[in-house]
């Protein structure tokens, strides 16, 4: 069974900075994009950004664009998600997800993904 596990998250005021990882362990899986959602208690899990794994190209929501950057480590499988400029309306639960076959040039729905992480808390105060 394919697992992904996230680590990074915390809480931090406003203006700080935090670094997400993700590694997938645990089977053998295809892999076409890596992506990060987010959820709010009492909201939709929303997208966040996305890398595809072969090329590397990058996209993110509005929200985030300038602040955030995705990025990958080929050799070790791991996704990471580097978060400048934090806002209290960053805070939410962080998933890391695989998509393993290619659905659209940029994965940016939840159900393109497979596999999915257990989510990490990032709380921004102020």
């Amino acid at each position: 069974q394919v697992q992904l596990v996230e680590s990074g998250g915390g809480l931090v005021q406003a203006g700080g900075s935090l670094r997400l990882s993700c590694t997938p362990s645990g089977g053998t899986f295809s892999l076409y994009s890596m992506g990060w959602f987010r959820q709010a208690p009492g909201k939709e899990r929303e997208f966040v950004a996305t890398i595809t794994w072969s090329g590397g190209a990058t996209w993110y929501t509005d929200s985030v664009k300038g602040r955030f950057t995705i990025s990958r480590d080929y050799a070790k499988i791991t996704v990471y998600l580097q978060m400048n400029d934090l806002a209290p309306e960053d805070t939410a639960a962080y998933y890391c997800a695989v998509a393993s076959r290619r659905r659209s040039f940029f994965t940016v729905r939840p159900d393109e993904y497979d596999y999915w992480g257990q989510g990490t808390q990032v709380t921004v105060s102020s």
